[in-house]
């Protein structure tokens, strides 16, 4: 069949538009090349990367392309860090490992990468080998010393903060964190451990076995219901400690009211306790709830929210009512959120019953009206690095309701069912 000529050229013409537009040629790596620093220039690293490999695949032994596709494995792998994509930036810096593996920076790099997503062993082995590049830094140390103590190695959590002390006398978060464990190995460097899939738990002596059994247990249950409410389950093995109560004082430093403890491992004071009981079933719940949101979060979490969470799953197993919440209501003297936002441990007794009791009536509202799934959506934006207010707009932009709206509508909410 004969070609139309005015068709052949009207597609010739379309193609010469096209590959006019096109940025770079797909077999010119230098141009490649070029259009990846624009690509930088304009903020998208991720794209630069790809056109650099594609460079580099083209040409292997030119140094400037290798020195550059380095580069912009980190910067991808760096802005993955700050989203929260640890295992993507923990790949992303090993792609930059591989093309110089003399450099001792690309493997310390990966090694925070690989601690901040709990792969803590993976991250001892790559911050040991970093070591061995170029030795010891400050701050090389104090992420392997946090991976030791986060596995329980305190004796070796030590040795590495020590070490970064001598290095560098003036680092104060380094200095607090090995006394901090100084303290921790003092109460516990004697206690027996036990396992089981998904926790660790250490106690004092053969007489505390059968607690620590039943403790294990029941976390694992919590495991499987948090993580169902929550769509999270965790794959890092959680520590767990039990302690008198005058140890748990002397290694948490927390307020006489506290009863349990999360600060990247669940401590529990149960001195005198020979069986689990109910208000400890409940605290096992709750303590663990604070392992799920952590990890959704990354710490980027208000306080009210946290503990409301905790607290509503722990009152499924033992609830109590909410006489000072209904007290507060009557007397107009609610907590603000400026107060549930920040830490509880500076409040009184009295003050602390109330924001827990606010906190969870505030989170169980919100699941209750929005659904755990709303929820989940708010600690993953949390999890972004994005503010409360930017989180809920993030998480019920399409229910058009603010942070502030959804405290309005619980204040609303408690108005009607506590005024008397």
């Amino acid at each position: 069949m004969p070609v139309r000529f005015p068709i052949f050229l009207a597609v010739c013409a379309f193609l010469a538009t096209v590959l006019a537009c096109t940025p770079a040629s797909a077999n010119d790596p230098f141009l490649l090349n070029d259009y990846a620093q624009q690509l930088l220039r304009k903020g998208e690293p991720e794209k630069a990367l790809e056109q650099l490999q594609q460079a580099y695949s083209l040409f292997p032994y030119n140094e400037t392309l290798r020195r550059n596709l380095a580069e912009v494995y980190t910067v991808v792998g760096q802005q993955r860090m700050a989203h929260g994509r640890y295992e993507d930036a923990a790949t992303s810096f090993d792609g930059a490992r591989e093309l110089y593996p003399e450099v001792q920076r690309y493997s310390i790099l990966r090694g925070i990468a690989l601690y901040s997503a709990r792969q803590y062993d993976a991250a001892v082995v790559e911050l040991e080998r970093a070591q061995g590049l170029g030795g010891d830094t400050p701050d090389l140390l104090y992420v392997l010393g946090r991976a030791h103590y986060d596995m329980g190695n305190l004796t070796d959590a030590l040795a590495a903060w020590d070490q970064a002390l001598v290095l560098d006398p003036g680092r104060k978060d380094i200095a607090a964190a090995a006394e901090k464990a100084r303290r921790e190995l003092s109460v516990e460097g004697g206690m027996e451990r036990g396992f089981s899939s998904r926790f660790m738990i250490s106690y004092d002596g053969d007489e505390r076995s059968q607690l620590a059994d039943q403790v294990l247990d029941i976390l694992e249950t919590a495991y499987n219901r948090v993580g169902s409410d929550l769509s999270h389950f965790p794959v890092t093995r959680v520590p767990v400690l039990i302690y008198t109560r005058t140890d748990y004082r002397k290694v948490t430093k927390s307020p006489d009211w506290s009863g349990g403890l999360y600060d990247g491992k669940i401590r529990l004071p149960l001195g005198g306790v020979t069986e689990v009981h109910e208000g400890l079933r409940s605290l096992l719940f709750h303590e663990y709830t604070h392992v799920v949101i952590h990890e959704l979060t990354s710490g980027n979490c208000p306080t009210w929210l946290n503990e409301g969470l905790a607290e509503l799953e722990g009152r499924r197993e033992f609830s109590h009512p909410l006489t000072e919440l209904a007290a507060a209501v009557n007397r107009g003297d609610l907590l603000p959120l400026s107060i549930l936002e920040g830490s509880f441990s500076s409040l009184s007794s009295p003050k602390a019953i109330l924001a827990y009791q606010q906190s969870y009536s505030f989170v169980d509202y919100l699941v209750q009206t929005y659904g755990w799934y709303k929820v989940k959506d708010l600690l993953v934006a949390l999890g972004s690095g994005m503010t409360i207010s930017a989180s809920f707009e993030s998480a019920f932009h399409d229910l058009i309701v603010d942070y502030a709206g959804a405290y309005h509508e619980w204040l609303e909410h408690v108005q009607k069912e506590y005024r008397r």
